[in-house]
């Protein structure tokens, strides 16, 4: 898969292999007592990866649309395409994605420092 200068490399997203070693699989929150627990949902490193799964997947997807936008251009640029509206539809629809892309992990890098605010 080929990976466009704004989307980051998928190695980013193996979460499984940075969580294997912290306190998630024992059930406490990280950088917690060692008395306190998780309570609710007990399948934490299921829940992790389909969300890391579902992130990557979301991801991908934006980097699918970079790169359309990015070949529609050059064939527009060439000459093999004459019609300039796909081509600004694909490359608005690819800057959107991307702006959306970047507000959720915005929100996610904001509710990261929350939890880690509010930890004891």
């Amino acid at each position: 898969m080929r990976i466009n200068e704004f989307v980051p490399d998928s190695k980013v997203f193996d979460f499984n292999k940075s969580v294997q070693g912290s306190n998630l699989k024992n059930g406490n929150i990280i950088g917690s007592n060692k008395n306190s627990s998780v309570t609710g949902d007990t399948n934490t490193s299921s829940s992790i990866s389909d969300f890391a799964s579902v992130l990557k997947d979301k991801l991908d997807d934006v980097n699918n649309q970079q790169i359309q936008a990015d070949n529609s251009t050059k064939e527009f640029v060439e000459g093999d395409r004459t019609d300039i509206h796909n081509v600004m539809l694909d490359t608005e629809q690819a800057k959107q994605s991307l702006e959306l892309a970047v507000q959720i992990r915005d929100k996610l890098v904001d509710a990261y420092q929350e939890l880690n605010r509010t930890q004891f």
